[in-house]
């Protein structure tokens, strides 16, 4: 695998709260801050995860708060600064907040939160809509040797960040530049499809979760996923590595709580999230987005935080993003 504003509470935050506890569960309460809009894959895996602790009774109630903004920094910022009154808050992330911190979009890091665990990992897609003049990768390939220009890619994060790195690395994998590869950025994966089924842009640059179920809906269809082979939940998708092309990566996805959060209450997560892997609610979560199990507690997750910040550092520099 290759692996500075006063953040207020806007009009767009969404909140909801879900409650099924009948039994008594082991944690009273969880707070998910998603750092985007709705419909993303921070989105999805914050609303997933909490669907399937509470509908198993490890948690009794969960709520969700999406606080989208500089790229991910406004919740960042927000979740450090309110500390003080988060003790049941995570935040949900991914590979962006070590790509965004080695940029500089914003000043913080992994560094400045508490590491609770890596939950899951998501595969790479690339979209197109269904009546696409795209039919296979090597169309896409073939009308990007014509005119790179021609050749428009949407995704739902800020130039420079893991929607557009994924689509970079594709088309550095068939000899190209990758600089030349025009991405278009969306706040989130629901404005970055809906520029896809307008005709916005041809292609759509996400994570397999996003869009599985509307692939197996058919209403778009994925050309291809950064998959080392063939998925179980996905069969029908090709690989890019099916091509020749050795483009392999996931996404990890996880979550973390406020700086200063004891000890005592990352393991009592760890305790939850450790127990929902064995539920029938989480498997039916996972497989229903092609997701992959990718748990590691918090010391283990602040390791390898470290290790991707150096590899990511390094496929940055390579493709032309990082100096």
């Amino acid at each position: 695998m290759f692996k500075a504003f006063k953040p207020t509470l806007a009009a767009s935050i969404i909140a909801t709260t879900l409650s099924f506890g009948a039994l008594a569960a082991d944690l009273e309460k969880i707070h998910f801050l998603i750092p985007g809009g709705a419909g993303g894959g921070w989105d999805m895996t914050a609303r997933g995860t909490g669907d399937a602790l509470v509908k198993s009774d490890i948690v009794d109630k969960v709520s969700f708060q999406n606080l989208s903004g500089g790229g991910g920094g406004k919740a960042i910022a927000h979740l450090i600064e309110t500390a003080a009154r988060q003790p049941d808050t995570l935040m949900v992330n991914s590979t962006p907040i070590v790509v965004r911190s080695l940029t500089g979009i914003f000043p913080q890091s992994f560094r400045d939160l508490t590491p609770v665990a890596a939950t899951i990992a998501d595969y790479g897609a690339i979209v197109t809509s269904v009546d696409s003049k795209y039919q296979t990768w090597q169309d896409v390939v073939d009308e990007f040797k014509k005119n790179p220009r021609s050749v428009k890619i949407a995704g739902g994060s800020a130039r420079g960040s893991m929607d557009h790195l994924v689509v970079a690395a594709a088309f550095k994998g068939e000899g190209f530049d990758a600089k030349a590869v025009r991405y278009i950025a969306y706040d989130a994966g629901g404005k970055a499809m809906a520029a896809l089924l307008s005709g916005e842009t041809q292609l759509l640059s996400t994570g397999l979760g996003e869009v599985l179920e509307m692939s197996k809906g058919g209403q778009v269809k994925v050309l291809a996923v950064t998959a080392p082979k063939r998925l179980p939940a996905a069969p029908d998708i090709p690989t890019l590595v099916e091509t020749g092309n050795q483009t392999v990566f996931a996404n990890w996805r996880g979550f973390f709580a406020a700086p200063g959060t004891s000890q005592a209450k990352i393991d009592e997560y760890n305790q939850a999230l450790s127990k929902m892997y064995k539920t029938e609610q989480w498997a039916v979560v996972r497989d229903r987005n092609g997701w992959i199990d990718n748990y590691k507690p918090d010391q283990a997750f602040y390791s390898f935080l470290e290790d991707q910040e150096k590899q990511m550092g390094n496929l940055m520099r390579e493709l032309g993003f990082l100096k």
